[in-house]
């Protein structure tokens, strides 16, 4: 009789020990994909508190504010804010409307240094000169004859994207 009772409190100790290093394994991937995908790569902001040559993500594409202008609040309305903007990774112009009072996302932009590797045909492969991480990237028609081996340039990265901004 003992032994009946034992035996399912011994199955029911190693579930349990086996549920709660699963769910550990869960939170630690789930702070990994938080880390690289998520609210780490934007923050929160209201549109008043945005100026000119900051940045803004319209349409999940970080942007630079080119200019901003307000209107004044109506009878029974509120001020709103035009605000025109340039994609930072695809260029495209691109202008939205809110409330000032509107919260809105603002990407995390990162500028860091790389060293050349390589460099094949239109893309070249670089390292990280903090980090030591090697990727490759697509090279901009404007730095094509001026990337050299060896040499460090400047990139930014953010949400995920990175581009070449000066050798």
């Amino acid at each position: 009789m003992l032994l009946a009772i034992t035996l399912p409190i011994c199955i029911c100790n190693s579930l349990f020990a086996t549920i709660t290093a699963l769910h550990f394994k869960l939170k630690i991937y789930l702070l990994v994909i938080h880390f690289f995908f998520g609210a780490t790569m934007k923050e929160m902001a209201e549109v008043r508190e945005l100026k000119e040559n900051r940045y803004i993500i319209i349409d999940d594409e970080p942007c630079k504010i080119v200019s901003m202008t307000t209107s004044k609040p109506g009878k029974h309305g509120e001020a709103k804010a035009r605000i025109e903007a340039i994609g930072v990774f695809d260029n495209q112009k691109r202008s939205v409307i809110y409330p000032v009072r509107h919260k809105v996302a603002v990407p995390i932009i990162d500028r860091r240094t790389a060293q050349v590797i390589s460099i094949m045909g239109d893309k070249v492969q670089l390292m990280d000169l903090e980090t030591y991480e090697t990727f490759e990237m697509d090279i901009p028609e404007e730095f094509k004859d001026k990337i050299q081996e060896g040499k460090d340039i400047e990139y930014i990265q953010a949400m995920g994207k990175r581009k070449i901004t000066r050798v």
